[in-house]
């Protein structure tokens, strides 16, 4: 809380009093939060804008606090995206701090229509934030995107939109392509257990039960109780196979199999899946669409 507090205290002495550090090449600074929003806005903007995402790889949202370099950054950027819905919940301070200073952070989220979102108590929006893990919900960020990068810099509006139509062009590709791989698991292996309640929108475009140990924050702590009746439901559904979660500590899916094991019963840990972050920058699973072709070999593999 310190940190935060402290974060946005430099964030009003920076608006201020410091000095625009910026690059001066003509193009806009744009902050991104999250990697795979950040991936998004690489492929809509590519080198007619100036990047910067404050989270890599294994980095989780849901628990992330500002550095002071962060708060610069924000400070300096003439377009902030962020997923919204309350993901980045340890942000939300500062970005309403911005809100009332110079500029508005842009939540991508505000872009979905709230009738077609999962509801969720754990998080202040009252919706679940996972929603990229919902292909024609990413496609409407990327239309976002475009939007607000044209509205900003129209002599590369052209550009924007160029770019737009090719990774639509993309989106579609992959959407049907998980189905062709989906389709080969049957209906009543469709059970996806993880380490956080992050696949929901994942379990309603593809007919998944999904199941989380900790919930939909990793905020939240799965107790005793929580790992013993998760395993009592894998036991009863003869659940072949659990995940782990790339942005979450490996030991909680662990505790879960040991749970199991202890039951006379055996259940193998399936794979890492990419769930609030993308892979390493440079290979196949750091761009959204690798990301998302790999979660669904590495689940449908698992679970044959």
């Amino acid at each position: 809380m310190k940190k935060i507090i402290c974060a946005i205290c430099l964030f009003t002495l920076l608006i201020t009093s410091c000095k625009n550090e910026t690059k001066n090449n003509g193009k806009l600074n744009v902050v991104t939060t999250t990697s795979m929003i950040t991936d998004l806005v690489k492929n809509i903007g590519g080198d007619a804008i100036n990047l910067e995402g404050l989270m890599g790889s294994g980095v989780d949202p849901h628990l992330y606090k500002a550095s002071e370099g962060d708060v610069s950054k924000l400070v300096d950027a003439d377009i902030i995206f962020y997923n919204g819905l309350h993901l980045e919940g340890k942000l939300v301070e500062v970005f309403e701090q911005m809100s009332s200073a110079t500029k508005r952070p842009i939540a991508l989220a505000d872009a979905l229509d709230k009738k077609g979102l999962i509801g969720s108590d754990y998080f202040a929006s009252n919706y679940d934030p996972h929603v990229w893990f919902d292909i024609s919900y990413f496609k409407q960020f990327a239309q976002k995107v475009t939007q607000v990068l044209a509205e900003q810099d129209p002599d590369n509006a052209s550009i924007y939109k160029q770019n737009e139509v090719a990774y639509l062009k993309a989106l579609d590709k992959l959407q049907n392509d998980v189905v062709g791989v989906v389709e080969a698991l049957p209906a009543e292996k469709r059970i996806l257990v993880t380490a956080h309640d992050a696949f929901n929108y994942f379990g309603e475009a593809y007919q998944f039960k999904v199941v989380g140990l900790q919930g939909l924050s990793t905020a939240t702590e799965a107790g005793v109780q929580d790992v013993q009746k998760l395993a009592s439901f894998i036991i009863e559904n003869k659940i072949k196979a659990i995940f782990v979660e790339s942005s979450v500590p490996r030991r909680t899916i662990e505790a879960l199999q040991e749970a199991v094991k202890s039951k006379g019963h055996n259940v193998t840990i399936g794979g890492t899946l990419f769930s609030d972050a993308l892979g390493n920058e440079g290979t196949a699973e750091g761009t959204y669409l690798g990301m998302f072709r790999y979660n669904v070999k590495t689940i449908v593999s698992a679970l044959q």
